[in-house]
This record gives structure tokens, C-alpha cells and sequence, in this order.
């Protein structure tokens, strides 16, 4: 195997279906993965993507060729089949999903026996047999059996996260929740919990199309005005919007503002911190300032990584985290499974405001504020090192940090990272300040340097 050949990237492997990510490299890639699983018990399952279906049938093919037995559970969110992993002691795990980006697109998961993904040193070695072909096919008798297991999987998923929160205490407040699914997995599992716990839902973008006809599967405030409108109509107390595999989460106030993922990851943090004092949380080096502010003010340690849930989720096994977010609106709750999860997410923050007895705005305004802007600038796959060297040497001279692309801090407390996608030909770019205007300003400024820099490669 070359070491510039690739497979995954920093969540799974990602495509464009019937170009990248054709029928024949999902063979492959379910032979890989089989053959480095061993003849052995894995679930598989997808999201609501067109191509799901005919994907997860292809690596089913690959993994029983290799003596695997697949479990099939057909469509749920990443959550509920990891959960399951470790519920039904499989030795792990395969979800076809490709999380938040375009309906065009899909990807490959692979789960460990303990529901969290496989780590980057493991993936080399399934990149290793993919690569060199060096499949282990069994032999006709020897072939892996596939067992349908699709009907108790979200059920069982719902009933743990209820374990996890104060039930009676939510279920008091009668809050009135609105669930925008994107039209995909998230629907499956998200309405039914909140009902459990004693809330009124009101579902958009509720029913199953992988078109995702409603809104793309990113949750960002460009997409989310539908969810917005809803929950201020209506008099919601709170709006919850999902990306393709349900995952991540974000929220909706009851005045119908929008937060990104390190406000509302806030909220759980300074919860969690009081209630467990000391305690060590992961979070990337892209989350805000504020999540630091929050570890500072209630005695808490941060470990800072790498972008990537994968990382986030090893990291916190490594120093025994039970607790991890990114500014994307992925929350990881060890208790429940180190993992992102936006059921799980949602349950927690209504358990806070359960116990605070304060709206979401209230929880928010309490914080350090901080305004973040994003970007994105194209740019091949090809001359994202390239770029990232160009970068370095630009701004060396800065107070920087290069644990994950390039982050600079300025004296006024504003920020700036730059860093390559590992799912997208993109570098993004995260601004913080304490004033819009200048996150903005300092986005606006660093895509033209970006750009500038690109041209020249």
C-alpha cells in the first residue's frame, strides 16, 4: 500500500454515489472491513440517503464473503446502531451514512465492539487489505449468514437515553418540542423519546426521503428557518434539528434564535461540571473560547484534539472523559456512549431546564458571549498539504496553535482556525470575537488570504 493512498477520512469513507463510491468499492470496501473483522458478528445499517439501501447490500456481499455474520437493522440513526453494538455484544459494526453532507453523497462508518468508530490506526489496516487486495474470501461452506434485527434496535436505543435523565421531572414541565428530522433518520427515534418523557412534539420535515426535499442535512442557520418560524409560531419551549444520521443536534430557542453547537454544549458542560467536580472534557481545538471559560469558572480540565468525533470520542477513552463536544452541535455523554448523539443531546438539555426552571435563551444569555462566523474555500485534495505548509510559513509569527491546521489568537480575544476538511476538496475557516463585526471581519479577511495563497499553488 502507498502511503499517499486513502480511504478514509476524518469521519469514515465519503463520495459522491456511482462516481467515488460505486457498488464495486463497497464490495471491496465490506471485504476490507471483513477481512479485517475476522469471521466476525457485525450490525449493519444506513441512513435515509436514496443509496443507502443498495450500498449496505453491497458491503453485506463483501462482509459475508469473509465468513462475517451480519446482523442487518436497516435504517436508524449512528447512535442507535452503536448503542446497539455494544447492547447485543457484537463484535461491531457498519453504518452507510454520510451525516451532513448533499443527498449526492454517501459514506462508510465502521463501528468498534464498544460503539465507538474505529480508530485511525485501525482504519490504515482495513486501507492496508483494500489496497493490496489481500482479502480473506471463505470458503462456500464457510460463508457469514445475514439475521434480520431491525425492529427492537431503536426501541431499546430510546428506553437507555431515558435512563440517563430524570423523566419524572422533565415529564412535568409538559415542554412543547419541535423535531426538524431533515427528512431522515432522526424521525425515526427523536418524536417517540420526547413523547416518552411527557413532551408535546410537533414534527417538520418528518417523513423518510433521501432527497432531503425540506433543507440540506447540515444543520446551520441558513437551512433552519423553517424550524425557526415553527417554534416562535407556535410557542414552542424549544426546536431541534438533526443532520442525516442524527448525530449531531442543533437547537432552536423559544424565540426562535438559532445556536450553534458551543452554546448549547456550554449548557451541558457547566450541568455536568457542577454535578462532577474536576472532570476532564474533550473537545477540539475548532470549539469556542466560551467552552473554556465554562471548564475555568467550575474547575474543569479541557483536553484539546484534533477535529474529528473519531478523535474526540479515543481521546476520551484514553484519559477516562465522560464527557466531549464540538462546536458542531456533537455532544459525546460517556455515560451513555462516548459518542455523538442528538437524542441523547436534546434529553440532557430538557433535563436542565427542567431543573433550572429557565428557558433556553435564559441558559444562554448566562454565558460568556462569543460570535462565531464560518467559511469555506474550495480546494483540491490534492493541494490541501501544499496549503497547509504556505500557511504555516505565512503566519509563523502569529500566536498559533497547529495541534489540528492553524489556529490564531489575538489580543482582543478574537480567534481565527484554518484548517483542511478530511470529508470535503474544502479548507475551513472558524472565526470567534466578542463582537460579530469583527468575527466577521477576521473570516472575511483570512478566505481572501486563503485564496490568494491558492492561487499561487
Amino acid at each position: 500500500m502507498s502511503t499517499t493512498e486513502k480511504l478514509f477520512g476524518t469521519n469514515g469513507v465519503r463520495g459522491l454515489v456511482n462516481v467515488d463510491l460505486t457498488p464495486d468499492v463497497a464490495v471491496k470496501i465490506g471485504l476490507a472491513i471483513g477481512t479485517f473483522f475476522d469471521r466476525k458478528n457485525l450490525l449493519l445499517g444506513h441512513d435515509a440517503r436514496t443509496s443507502g439501501s443498495m450500498l449496505a447490500k453491497a458491503v453485506m456481499a463483501g462482509l459475508t464473503a469473509t465468513g462475517c455474520n451480519v446482523h442487518f437493522i436497516g435504517m436508524a440513526p449512528t447512535p442507535s446502531l452503536q448503542f446497539a453494538v455494544k447492547n447485543h455484544k457484537m463484535d461491531g459494526g457498519v453504518i452507510i451514512t454520510a451525516s451532513h453532507n448533499p443527498a449526492e453523497y454517501n459514506g462508510i462508518k465502521v463501528i468498534w465492539k464498544d460503539g465507538i468508530e474505529t480508530s485511525h490506526d485501525q482504519e490504515v489496516e482495513i486501507e492496508r487489505v483494500y489496497f493490496d487486495k489481500s482479502f480473506s474470501f471463505a470458503s462456500w461452506d464457510k460463508l457469514g449468514e445475514v439475521r434480520e434485527l431491525s425492529g427492537i434496535i431503536n426501541a431499546e436505543y430510546i428506553a437507555a437515553i431515558k435512563k440517563q435523565v430524570d423523566v419524572e421531572k422533565i415529564s412535568k414541565k409538559r415542554f412543547h418540542v419541535v423535531v426538524d428530522a431533515a427528512n431522515s433518520v432522526g424521525g425515526l427515534t427523536t418524536p417517540h423519546l420526547m413523547r416518552e418523557l411527557g413532551c408535546k412534539v410537533t414534527s417538520i420535515n418528518a417523513n423518510i426521503d433521501g432527497t432531503f426535499p425540506g433543507r440540506q442535512p447540515e444543520p446551520c442557520p441558513e437551512s433552519l428557518g423553517e424550524l425557526s418560524t415553527t417554534v416562535k409560531a407556535i410557542g414552542a419551549d424549544i426546536g431541534v434539528a438533526f443532520d442525516g444520521d442524527a448525530d449531531r443536534s442543533i437547537f432552536v430557542d423559544e424565540n426562535g434564535e438559532i445556536y450553534m453547537g458551543d452554546k448549547t454544549f456550554a449548557i451541558v458542560l457547566k450541568q455536568f461540571l457542577l454535578k462532577n467536580k474536576c472532570a476532564t472534557i474533550v473537545t477540539p481545538v475548532s470549539s469556542s473560547t466560551l467552552i473554556k471559560n465554562i471548564a475555568d469558572s467550575y474547575d474543569g480540565k479541557i483536553e484539546w484534539t484534533k477535529v474529528g468525533s473519531v478523535t474526540v470520542s479515543h481521546r476520551m477513552r484514553e484519559v477516562n472523559s465522560k464527557l466531549g463536544g464540538e462546536e458542531n452541535g456533537g455532544v459525546f455523554y460517556g455515560p451513555h456512549q462516548a459518542v455523538r448523539d442528538g437524542a441523547m443531546t436534546t434529553a440532557l438539555l430538557l433535563e436542565i431546564m427542567a431543573e433550572t426552571g429557565k428557558k433556553l435563551s435564559e441558559l444562554v444569555a448566562e454565558q460568556p458571549q462569543y460570535f462565531i462566523e464560518k467559511r469555506k474555500i474550495k480546494c483540491p485534495d490534492e493541494k490541501k498539504a501544499i496549503l497547509q505548509t504556505r500557511i504555516y510559513e505565512q503566519f509563523k509569527e502569529e500566536t498559533i496553535s497547529t495541534i489540528d491546521g492553524v489556529k490564531m489568537w489575538f489580543n482582543d480575544n478574537s480567534s481565527i482556525l484554518i484548517r483542511a476538511s478530511g470529508t470535503e476538496p474544502v479548507y475551513r475557516l472558524y472565526a470567534e470575537a466578542k463582537k460579530k463585526e469583527k468575527a466577521l471581519e477576521l473570516v472575511e479577511e483570512y478566505s481572501l488570504k486563503l485564496k490568494e495563497l491558492l492561487q499561487k499553488i
